[in-house]
């Protein structure tokens, strides 16, 4: 690989207490997605001509987008078991270390019912039920992600849905193949972008229609989600993202490396990924500058790890306490702490998608095998939504039941609040039941 001069690729600083707010708010904007006007017509076009035109469309698409020629939409069972033997032992080994892990934070994680009396003869329930079936979308490109089939199959499989299929640009590779028949999909089919999303959304003739879909993806895959959640007859998703992106929190007790190392491995997702380092230490902010240089010259994707910089920065603060301020304002998809005392501040995070505590806890372990889901809300969505957990693949309904006694022991509450509303229907239901009315 030939050397790539980085020299000039470096971190912005910004001083914090010299900001005023406006300048605050600006500084921790993302960067903006892109013609996002253009990326939505572009997608409605996509979900109309799939909607009209099925399998051809699929086939289409691949040969215009993906440059490959699909003789079948749904992936052959042969091609899928084929996988195993292009593989080293040494990744179906790492494989199933992470495959064992994550099974075991998402299998802690199954939802408990409540079965509890409100009062004597009131019995009130919460029980919870799998989706039927989910569609999982596992993104292909230049770097194909068999973690993201872990991360979303095996919640899928724990919660009990009883139809998992897969879709991902053709051509697929085999570790995705592989780890998806390890996993459990049922289905797997071999399109891409916002028509595999539209296709798993209303079907084709090969894709059956899905009730939720699932998975990340670039600008035009998040607006195809978007919009079919929004289409009467389409599906739920899990959740709104961008671009991939780490906050690291750091003082003078870090070690400059790991902190680079740590920004680089999630600026080389994509030149749209955004990282920032906050730290009250001017020593070790300039130590990063220089290891961030030093560093991207030995990465085989540098050149796509210096965009994402460039628009990167590090921001100096006073102290620990307004770094978790500044922090929980800019709501990170990942949050590493690298402080002396990194579990301290852990009762002081509010919006973060996935914590890593402390030097030897780097962004990579939640990617893949310690057993945390890595599909995680971005773009400062983590305000209002949570990681991928196994009660994203399921619903939970509510069950009453009352005894002649309970039902005259709510027989006020109900008659006074129904007669407030004027819902004279309402207050009969019961009073009937009672006797009181004919």
């Amino acid at each position: 690989m030939a050397e790539l001069n980085f020299a000039d690729v470096s971190l912005k600083v910004a001083q914090w207490e010299h900001l005023d707010y406006n300048a605050q708010q600006d500084l921790l904007a993302r960067p903006a997605l892109a013609a996002s006007d253009k990326i939505e017509t572009v997608v409605a076009d996509v979900i109309k001509t799939v909607r009209q035109s099925g399998d051809l469309a699929l086939k289409n698409y691949a040969k215009l987008f993906d440059k490959t020629d699909i003789e079948s939409v749904l992936v052959p069972h042969s091609q899928i078991e084929a996988a195993a033997s292009q593989l080293s032992s040494d990744f179906k080994a790492a494989v199933a270390t992470a495959k064992a892990n994550v099974e075991a934070f998402h299998r802690a994680q199954i939802p408990q019912a409540v079965d509890i009396e409100t009062m004597p003869g009131v019995r009130c329930e919460l029980r919870h039920q799998a989706i039927e079936s989910v569609g999982l979308y596992v993104p292909g490109g230049s770097a194909p992600l068999p973690s993201t089939v872990l991360m979303l199959a095996i919640p899928a499989l724990i919660a009990g849905c009883k139809r998992i299929v897969l879709s991902s640009p053709p051509p697929i590779a085999a570790e995705i193949l592989y780890t998806a028949n390890l996993c459990g999909v049922q289905q797997v089919y071999a399109a891409g972008g916002a028509q595999a999303i539209a296709a798993m959304a209303f079907g084709t003739q090969s894709v059956q229609k899905v009730d939720k879909i699932f998975g990340p993806g670039n600008a035009y895959v998040t607006e195809a989600k978007r919009q079919v959640s929004n289409r009467y007859g389409g599906a739920a998703i899990d959740m709104p993202a961008g671009p991939s992106e780490v906050l690291v929190i750091a003082d003078h007790f870090a070690n400059p490396h790991f902190v680079a190392a740590d920004l680089l491995s999630q600026a080389e997702h994509g030149p749209d990924s955004q990282v920032v380092l906050v730290s009250d230490s001017d020593q070790l902010i300039e130590q990063t500058r220089i290891s961030l240089s030093e560093q991207l010259q030995k990465l085989s994707r540098g050149s796509i790890a210096s965009q994402a910089i460039s628009h990167s920065m590090a921001i100096k603060v006073a102290d620990m306490q307004q770094a978790m301020a500044v922090s929980n304002q800019y709501g990170p998809e990942h949050l590493i702490i690298q402080t002396q005392e990194p579990r301290s501040l852990l009762e002081h995070v509010r919006d973060a998608g996935s914590v890593f505590l402390g030097e030897w806890t780097p962004e990579s372990v939640g990617d893949y095998a310690s057993g945390t889901n890595h599909t995680l809300p971005t773009y400062g969505y983590t305000r209002t939504y949570s990681s991928l957990g196994t009660a994203d693949f399921m619903k939970r309904f509510t069950v009453q039941e009352l005894s002649e006694p309970g039902l005259k022991s709510l027989r006020d509450a109900v008659v006074h609040i129904a007669n407030a509303e004027g819902l004279d229907a309402h207050r009969r239901a019961l009073t009937i039941r009672l006797g009181e009315e004919q």
